[in-house]
This record gives C-alpha cells, sequence and structure tokens, in this order.
C-alpha cells in the first residue's frame, strides 16, 4: 500500500548531489574515497570527539565497537529489553551473550536495574537512546568505573545526542536523523580503539596490505558515494535538528488533550514522535485507511525467537509495546502534513480540531 503520509522519507536538502557527483565523476567510488575521512572527521568534531570510523550501518558499527572491546565468547553485554534487535544480534555476533534489562516509562533502560543483571562474566553495558531520548548516562558511567566496564551507545536513533561512552554508534539508514542511505559511523576518544576499528572494518589488512590476516575481521566499509551524502547531511545536522523539534512541538500542541492519546516524554532529539493510545491496532487501521502510515513500538527482546525467556517476569517493555507507536516523522514533513495527521486522529477519538 502507497501512502499519502509515509512514517518516514529522506531529506536531502543540502550538498548531496554536489558531493555524490564529485565522488562519482572524480573515479572515487570506492571506501578509498575522500569522502570518506571527511565525513569521519566532521561528524566527530560536531561530536566533539577526536575520532570517527564510518562503516556499512548502524548495526556494524555496534559490532565493531563490542569487537574493538576485546568482547566475545563467554563475555556478557547489558542490553536493553527495549530496543530494535539489532543492538542485541551485535553482541550475539561477537559470541558473547547479551543480558536484558527492563525499561522505564520513558523506554529507556532502567539504570536501577542493572546492577542486579551484572556478573563476573560481564564486560560492557549498552544503554540505547531510544526514539532520542538520551539515556540517564551518568549512573550508567558510574557503575561501568566501580565494575570495571565497558559502555557502548547504542546511537542510531539519536544524531545530537552527544557521546559519554567508550564507543558511540550511530545509523545512518534512510529513516534516521541524517542518512546517506545505508550506513553507520563509530565515535571515540580512545585513538586505539578507533584504529582497532579500523582494522577490523577492512578485512583486517597488515600495514604493508600484504594478504596475511592475523584476526577474523569483515568488510563493512563504506563508500565515497555513501560518504559524500552524509557529509553533506552532517553539515545540516543542527538545521535538521531545529526542524524536528518543531515537528515534536506541533504534535505535543495538537495530541495533548486527546483522550486515549498518552503523550510520551520528551526527547533530547526527535528520531520518531511516539505515542501509545487505547485501541492503538483499530487506531491505526484507521490511519492507514487515510494514508497515513505508523510503526508500532519494539517487541521486547526476551520476547524474540532468537532470545525468548518464558521464565522471565513481567515486563515493563512488554506493556509500553503493546498500546505504543510512533507518527509519521522527518524532516520535510510540513505543518499542513501534521494538520492532517492529528486531525485524523482527532476525529477517530471524536474530538474538534
Amino acid at each position: 500500500m502507497s501512502f499519502t503520509h509515509p512514517v518516514s522519507k529522506p531529506w536531502l536538502g543540502g550538498n548531496e548531489l554536489e558531493y555524490v557527483t564529485e565522488a562519482v565523476s572524480g573515479g572515487w567510488i570506492s571506501s578509498q574515497g575522500p569522502y570518506v575521512r571527511r565525513f569521519e572527521e566532521a561528524f566527530a568534531d560536531y561530536n566533539g570527539v577526536p575520532h570517527g570510523v564510518a562503516c556499512s550501518s548502524g548495526t556494524t558499527a555496534l559490532t565493531l565497537a563490542l569487537r574493538a572491546l576485546d568482547i566475545g565468547p563467554g563475555d556478557e553485554v547489558i542490553v536493553p529489553e527495549f530496543t530494535m534487535i539489532a543492538s542485541a544480534w551485535a553482541v550475539t555476533y561477537t559470541g558473547a551473550t547479551p543480558v536484558f534489562v527492563d525499561c522505564g516509562d520513558d523506554l529507556n533502560i532502567d539504570v536501577t536495574l542493572i546492577e542486579d543483571r551484572i556478573t563476573p562474566r560481564t564486560k560492557a553495558i549498552m544503554p540505547v537512546h531510544v526514539y532520542g531520548r538520551r539515556c540517564a548516562m551518568e549512573p550508567i558511567l558510574e557503575l561501568a568505573y566501580e565494575y570495571n566496564l565497558r559502555v557502548v551507545e547504542d546511537s542510531a536513533e539519536a544524531h545530537g545526542v552527544r557521546p559519554t561512552g567508550d564507543v558511540a554508534c550511530y545509523s545512518l539508514f534512510a529513516n534516521k536523523i541524517i542518512t546517506a542511505g545505508e550506513g553507520g559511523i563509530c565515535v571515540t576518544r580512545d585513538a586505539h580503539l578507533a584504529e582497532q576499528m579500523e582494522h577490523l572494518r577492512a578485512m583486517a589488512f597488515t600495514r604493508d596490505h600484504s594478504f596475511l590476516h592475523k584476526k577474523l575481521a569483515y568488510n563493512f566499509r563504506m563508500t565515497n558515494m555513501q560518504a559524500a551524502v552524509a557529509l553533506a547531511q552532517t553539515e545540516q545536522l543542527d538545521t535538521i535538528l531545529a526542524t524536528r523539534r518543531d515537528i515534536e512541538k506541533r504534535y505535543d500542541e495538537a495530541l495533548h488533550d486527546v483522550p486515549g492519546i498518552t503523550l510520551m516524554p520528551p526527547r533530547d532529539v526527535l528520531w520518531m514522535y511516539d505515542v501509545r493510545a487505547e485501541g492503538r491496532d483499530d487506531l491505526l487501521a484507521h490511519l492507514r485507511e487515510h494514508g497515513i502510515d505508523t510503526r508500532v513500538f519494539f517487541k521486547p527482546m526476551s520476547r524474540q525467537p532468537g532470545y525468548h525467556d518464558p521464565g522471565w517476569p513481567s515486563l515493563n517493555a512488554s506493556r509500553l509495546s503493546e498500546d505504543g507507536f510512533y507518527l509519521p516523522t522527518h524532516t520535510g514533513l510540513t505543518e499542513q502534513d501534521q494538520q492532517t495527521i492529528t486531525g485524523t486522529i482527532r476525529e477517530y477519538y471524536g474530538v474538534a480540531a
């Protein structure tokens, strides 16, 4: 089904075409092109850290970060119950075990529950800034210090949230705040970690580029064409975030008095505008009939087939996922678009526009 109001679409309002044209006309379309380094430097600088390592996706960014921290079989990583499954998969890809912690009412990991899940095998905590809400990083960093753990931030949905852990990993998929179509990037203050991630993303070639590979590595490289788009997007990030703040404000103003709709806590940066609704599935069917696309909340990790734990107690993540969803959210969303979307919701609940 095609939607008049898709849940997301990329906004390419800067130098994207100019940079991609230069990349193609110059013949540098592989990962060796100059835009890769330019993007890495620009994105790291935006985040106030010295090192950026571009790669092929947000998932591979997490995998590189964990591998560079020497996390593997026999280790455990604390992961939120409420997240996109790529967070857990990245841990599994390394051979380590994800250990899940329930979320609070803001959908982020409940930091008061983390310590009880730490064991002698725990090597890292992976906070996820869900839908653009910054996790309570200060107590997480305190726990990491106390237990000698590393912190890998899953910032896939949170461009503009500044990193405070050992590594922060961002997605550049087409529906993210900024995009390269596909892609990801890790940022860190640690030069050794950056060097290791660069090494692992490019098949662990030796410095002389002989075909001797001393460790298992990956082809997780970003192309010069993707980096050209990502650089152009990074140049506009402040403008994009400001536009999205206005989108969030308009949704708040239009929906705060609708019985049956529960607004979620404010976001530090807006990736997707998430709400909860009585009779959610019927509402979503009504929105679909009017050409309005939506997405339901993530399913809890311990309810996923690959991680299913029938003995796990009732979860806040399960309760929230039953009635939560998000509305169309993208930088090109106009005020008129939002009026149509919110007007349709108000009409469904019998509230005057």
